[in-house]
């Protein structure tokens, strides 16, 4: 049976986009381009594309975001945004936009704050984590507030281990959930609209304890950190929030729930230096390393994009 040139050519870039690399040749082929132009684009630094042992690769979901990126009428993108990371704190992150020499300034005030400064232009990437409390999955556009932005780009970070962080050798017993209804336990909570304090409402609706019940602390941490030290220090007995903050203020940590952290930002951001340097360097030893000495986080899907609008 003879098939078709075009046929043939449809097939052959179906297999194309089944892998998740594609050589110089192949990229070539799918861009319709000569593989000197290829070349050409790789050494002005135009076309995405990693080295491995002297030869070049090609990641199929960033050359197709170079695509989409290139489009004739998607120019409302390219307009300048600060290289400012807000949204949810995450200490593998904050770590790695540091040691990668990415550039990015921190201001992160939790997801909710995160949304709003990137829809509003205050910010080149946002670092989420809201739970979709009635279809489940986490990041949702729609859910978010995002679903009207043309060139909104997510990739995974990590998934993250949260829980319970309690005081060193947890002297008052908390087993559970249904502990934190015991007087006299302090509860320290996040700001309404970060991705802990929504998290932490859904999980005590789901164990049956009514959030009115608890003693929460008078004023929200806002960052994990503050969190994890208002324990530390004496302030609070118990809050929600990553194991990586509870290993850094050596406290016990009770493991509750897998939740997923990405990363949120128009299309042309992707392609700017402080976001390259930053997954450039996710893929040295050291930042698996540094993940594993944090505890709680999985790292199999970092840098795979969700969506692209």
């Amino acid at each position: 049976m003879t098939v078709a040139r075009g046929d043939a050519g449809v097939a052959k870039g179906d297999a194309y986009l089944a892998r998740t690399y594609l050589t110089t040749a192949e990229v070539a082929e799918y861009l319709r381009l000569k593989e000197r132009k290829v070349y050409d684009l790789v050494r002005q630094g135009e076309i995405p594309c990693v080295r491995v042992t002297g030869k070049l690769l090609f990641p199929r979901q960033s050359i197709d975001l170079w695509l989409m990126n290139h489009l004739e009428g998607d120019r409302a993108s390219r307009q300048p945004v600060p290289c400012v990371l807000v949204g949810s704190q995450d200490p593998l992150l904050e770590w790695a936009v540091r040691e990668s020499g990415s550039g990015l300034a921190l201001l992160c005030h939790g997801s909710g704050d995160g949304v709003r400064r990137l829809l509003s232009g205050e910010a080149m990437l946002a670092g989420l984590h809201l739970l979709d409390e009635e279809r489940g999955g986490y990041n949702r556009p729609d859910a978010l507030g995002l679903s009207g932005m043309r060139d909104l780009v997510i990739v995974r970070w990590a998934t993250r281990r949260q829980g319970l962080l309690l005081a060193p050798g947890n002297p008052l017993g908390i087993d559970s959930l249904v502990d934190l209804a015991r007087a006299p336990v302090r509860v320290a909570h996040r700001q309404a609209d970060a991705g802990a304090h929504r998290l932490l409402l859904w999980l005590l609706a789901r164990a049956g304890v009514d959030a009115d019940s608890l003693e929460f602390t008078a004023h929200p941490s806002l960052s994990e950190d503050d969190l994890a030290l208002s324990i530390r220090q004496g302030e609070a007995d118990v809050g929600l929030g990553v194991e990586a903050a509870a290993h850094r203020q050596d406290l016990t940590f009770l493991p509750l729930h897998e939740e997923c952290f990405d990363l949120a930002m128009r299309r042309r951001s992707y392609f700017e230096p402080p976001l390259q340097r930053l997954l450039a360097f996710t893929r040295q030893p050291r930042f698996a390393e540094r993940a594993q000495a944090l505890g709680g986080y999985g790292l199999d899907e970092l840098g795979r994009v969700l969506h692209n609008a």
